[in-house]
C-alpha cells in the first residue's frame, strides 16, 4: 500500500478513542465518521441538512490535506437518528456528489455521541484511476 499518513484534527476524542481524522495508505484515503460538532454544539443547530453539509465540508477539507478532493470519494457512509429525515440528508449529499456518484449507505442509529448530533458521515476515496 505504500506510504501511510495520518491526519489529526487534535480533538480530545480522537486522543480518548486513538483513531485519526483521516489516514492516506498509497493512493487510499479513510475519512473517519464526521460530525458537525463545534466547540458550542453542532454546526448548523438542530438542522439536520446543515449539519450534514457541515460534515461534508469537513470531509472535503481532510481530503485536501492530502492534495485530493470530493470527485476522488468512491464511497460515503452516512449515519442517521431519525431515519425518516433520509431525504433530507440526501439532499445535502447530492447537492456535494451528483456528478461523482459515489457508492453510499445511510443507516439508522439510535444515538451519536452527543444528543444533538443528527449525522454522521465518513468516505473513501482513491487517489488513481484505473
Amino acid at each position: 500500500m505504500g506510504t501511510r499518513t495520518i491526519l489529526s484534527s487534535g480533538t480530545k476524542t480522537e486522543e480518548v478513542f486513538g483513531y485519526s481524522r483521516a489516514v492516506r495508505a498509497g493512493d487510499f484515503i479513510f475519512v473517519s465518521g464526521t460530525t458537525a460538532m463545534g466547540p458550542d454544539g453542532p454546526i448548523g443547530g438542530a438542522d439536520i441538512v446543515a449539519q450534514s453539509a457541515e460534515c461534508l465540508r469537513r470531509i472535503e477539507e481532510a481530503l485536501a490535506h492530502f492534495g485530493a478532493g470530493l470527485d476522488t470519494v468512491v464511497r460515503t457512509r452516512v449515519f442517521v437518528t431519525d431515519i425518516d429525515q433520509w431525504r433530507r440528508v440526501g439532499e445535502a449529499h447530492s447537492a456535494r456528489f451528483a456528478e461523482i456518484l459515489p457508492t453510499t449507505t445511510i443507516v439508522g442509529i439510535s444515538a451519536l455521541f452527543d444528543p444533538r448530533l443528527l449525522v454522521e458521515i465518513e468516505a473513501d476515496a482513491v487517489l488513481t484511476t484505473g
